[in-house]
């Protein structure tokens, strides 16, 4: 390991992004469905583009899944369509309806937000419609196919199957310079996942141990170096709290509110009710980017004024990973890309290093575990209660164990499995459909979906090689029968 120079000792922030989006091209539009997608191209992904562009030092993840609906064939003409010939209209109808009821300043803010859709439309336009190319250069982190729950797959066929075609995945789009970055779905860790993340060439994970040693602990702050070769990376509650919970950021008065909206799914209103104020919002906006890199610097300093009275300094001065699902920043949170912009510009000017996490790995010494005391950390997540109860609870369970029967099923064919009853099963496995279900988010739409692949799956596995693959369109392409049979 390098010695680490004295500049470095106050610590430094990696700010991971895991982008994803449950496989909705092809499925559904209005209400639910691949208008998912467009609307988060249009307020997260083409942003962050422009961010990414000027060289921010991000860690960016994108899953397989969200990568196969931007690589789909004829993605950028619809898209073109969604935003010219449904979002201009809404737009106009819902600001006119504002304007004839009395509420000018809510139709004003009407007609500008319609200027982020022609924007993104403009901009993608301007790379030739491929924003997957775009964010090629970009790409770091992969992730498994379709974003199941590791710890909850039943076989070690199946983990092979999920994390081999991640990887296989990411190096066709992306080339072979991947550095082994991985993120697991939900940050659901149990030891047993390690001996396949590391036949496919995994080198690091995040994972959440906030249940284990506490909110503010010091041992967030370091990666670990398991007898695997897999280094387990904790990212900090307590900073990611400051940006993603009940009283985070996103909740200030003055920010457009997500959940107020009119006929057609527009938000020309604030969290306190009022007309939203664009140019307050920004502001405030840079004002909690300065506030998030001052208690960043305070948590580092802290932490490590601790460690050194404790005896034990941190190497590299600790590391702080605050790790966000990118949609939070500009679709949910619509000011959290510009938010993301005035942190990147705030570590410059308080002197706090931002780092990509996989050049954060090369500086900051792990500290080392044995396998004994990893395998105390079973089936923890980033989910409520730090468990698997949103994907396995009493609300989902049918669903839970239905994904392993079907699993069971697939890896009991063997050699009479088709290409269709994997990719089958793939979809099924999407972490997707018991979270929407458990949280009540377009529950209907996410039963349908589970049904109608757990159909088609057992219909495929009639049909055997026979099994059609065209219904899933572009979906995991690069999955592979050979990951289900046996290995040796």
């Amino acid at each position: 390991m390098p010695t680490v120079s004295s500049d470095r000792e106050r610590g430094a922030l990696a700010i991971v992004l895991h982008t994803h989006m449950p496989y909705v091209e092809g499925f559904g539009s209005w209400p639910f469905g691949e208008e998912w997608l467009w609307e988060a191209m249009v307020g997260c992904y083409v942003p962050l583009l422009d961010v990414l562009d000027e060289g921010a030092p991000l860690t960016l993840s994108l899953t397989p899944v969200l990568c196969d609906q931007l690589e789909a064939p004829g993605v950028g003409e619809r898209f073109a369509a969604f935003v010219e010939d449904v979002r201009r209209a809404t737009h106009e109808e819902d600001a006119a309806g504002l304007r004839a009821g009395g509420y000018e300043q809510l139709a004003l803010e009407l007609e500008r937000s319609w200027c982020d859709y022609a924007g993104a439309l403009e901009s993608l336009s301007g790379q030739g419609g491929d924003l997957l190319g775009a964010l090629a250069p970009h790409a770091q982190w992969t992730s498994s196919a379709t974003h199941a729950i590791l710890p909850l797959l039943a076989t070690d066929a199946g983990i092979r199957l999920q994390v081999s075609s991640g990887v296989r995945a990411h190096r066709r789009r992306f080339g072979d310079d991947w550095r082994g970055g991985f993120w697991l779905p939900e940050c659901a860790y149990s030891p047993w996942l390690e001996r396949a993340l590391e036949d496919a060439g995994v080198g690091a994970v995040c994972v959440e141990l906030s249940n284990r040693y506490g909110l503010g602990a010091r041992e967030h702050l370091r990666p670990i170096a398991t007898e695997s070769g897999v280094a387990l990376i904790p990212i900090d509650r307590t900073t990611i709290s400051l940006v993603w919970s009940d009283r985070g950021y996103p909740a200030a008065g003055a920010y457009r509110d997500y959940h107020h909206h009119t006929i057609h799914h527009h938000n020309p209103w604030n969290n306190d009710g009022d007309a939203y104020d664009h140019p307050a919002a920004l502001a405030l906006a840079r004002e909690h980017a300065a506030d998030f890199v001052t208690r960043t610097l305070a948590r580092l300093r802290q932490a490590n004024e601790f460690a050194a009275d404790a005896g034990a300094p941190l190497p590299g001065g600790g590391l702080v990973v605050c790790a966000l699902d990118t949609e939070l920043l500009g679709h949910w949170w619509y000011e959290g890309v510009e938010w993301l912009r005035a942190v990147v510009a705030e570590c410059a000017r308080q002197g706090l290093e931002l780092v990509r996490l996989d050049d954060a790995l090369q500086r900051v010494e792990p500290v080392s575990a044995t396998q004994a005391q990893v395998d105390g950390w079973q089936a923890i997540t980033w989910g409520k209660d730090g468990d698997l109860s949103t994907w396995s609870g009493a609300a989902v369970a049918d669903m839970a164990f239905a994904v392993r029967a079907a699993e069971l099923e697939v890896v009991a064919a063997g050699e009479r499995v088709g290409v269709g009853a994997v990719r089958e099963l793939l979809a099924l496995q999407a972490s997707d459909w018991p979270f929407m279900v458990n949280r009540d988010i377009a529950a209907p739409y996410a039963n349908e979906r589970f049904d109608g692949h757990r159909r088609a799956l057992a219909q495929a596995l009639v049909d055997g090689q026979r099994a059609d693959v065209d219904a899933l369109r572009n979906l995991a392409v690069d999955a592979e029968r050979a990951c289900l049979l046996d290995p040796s």
